[in-house]
């Protein structure tokens, strides 16, 4: 039987290539998830920095929770460019599976709204250039990402992560073939159109993820957020849809190998 699959969490925080003890803990935290019944995570880039300390944590690391890694420009930093993980991904890696994650954040508004759409676009044609999965990230910017993605064509394998909006936004994602992946957000109190948007998700389109550090669910709000909190995102998930448990664990992990071009394991 299949574990969980964490579909989106960035481990870089805790990761530092010549400091033992970050190392150490960075094994424990990977250690902690399998006790937790999670066998994949994919570690996502932000930035050039980021993106290259997934692909390292990814390719070097020993573990037996199996790893992959995208590289991406968050929209916060999109005013930096492009280029540097642009280049990056053209290098090539054996363990990058997607470009992302990168989108739309009109909320904080880190960089000029401009120069976010331009940094979307230019990676939605990079996916689109190498065949690989997109990781979005939108934000009170519903109405720009439809539209961008819908100029620019959808890349066949494209995920909304964290998903937060609610059952209209969800079907025009789903229309557009986009996958809907939702994080600890989904247990907290307020998010009653969340759990809506889940339920007229079809199970085959949904991933659960953390987005750690960020973002822990019920009942660990307040601590840093990681991996093993998945299974928590996934059993409430379960229990939002009225679903077995194992029915949305096999799915979700089978979805999020399917995304990223992974073998089920």
């Amino acid at each position: 039987m299949s574990g969980w699959t964490d579909a989106h969490c960035h481990l870089q925080d805790q990761f530092l290539a010549d400091d033992e003890d970050h190392r150490f803990e960075l094994a424990m935290t990977l250690s902690r998830a399998e006790e937790a019944g999670v066998d994949r995570v994919i570690i996502i880039g932000t930035d050039e920095r980021t993106s290259r300390e997934a692909l390292a944590i990814a390719a070097t690391l020993e573990t037996d929770v199996d790893m992959a890694a995208t590289v991406g420009l968050h929209p916060h930093d999109a005013a930096t460019g492009t280029a540097a993980v642009a280049q990056l991904a053209r290098a090539g890696s054996p363990v990058l599976v997607g470009i992302g994650e990168c989108g739309l954040d009109y909320y904080y508004e880190h960089s000029p709204r401009d120069a976010q759409r331009h940094a979307f676009v230019e990676q939605i044609a990079l996916a689109h250039e190498l065949s690989l999965a997109l990781v979005i990230h939108a934000r009170d910017a519903w109405d720009d990402l439809f539209a961008i993605l819908a100029a620019e064509g959808v890349p066949q394998r494209t995920v909304i992560h964290c998903f937060t909006g609610g059952p209209r936004e969800t079907e025009r994602c789903l229309e557009l073939g986009c996958d809907i992946s939702v994080a600890g957000v989904v247990t907290f109190k307020n998010a009653v159109e969340l759990r809506e948007a889940v339920r007229v998700t079809p199970l085959e389109r949904l991933h659960v993820e953390t987005d750690s550090p960020f973002l822990a669910p019920v009942p660990h709000r307040g601590r840093p957020n990681e991996p093993a909190f998945v299974s928590v995102v996934g059993e409430f998930v379960a229990e939002v849809l009225d679903r077995d448990v194992d029915e949305v664990r096999s799915t979700t992990s089978a979805n999020t190998a399917r995304l990223f071009g992974l073998s089920q394991i």
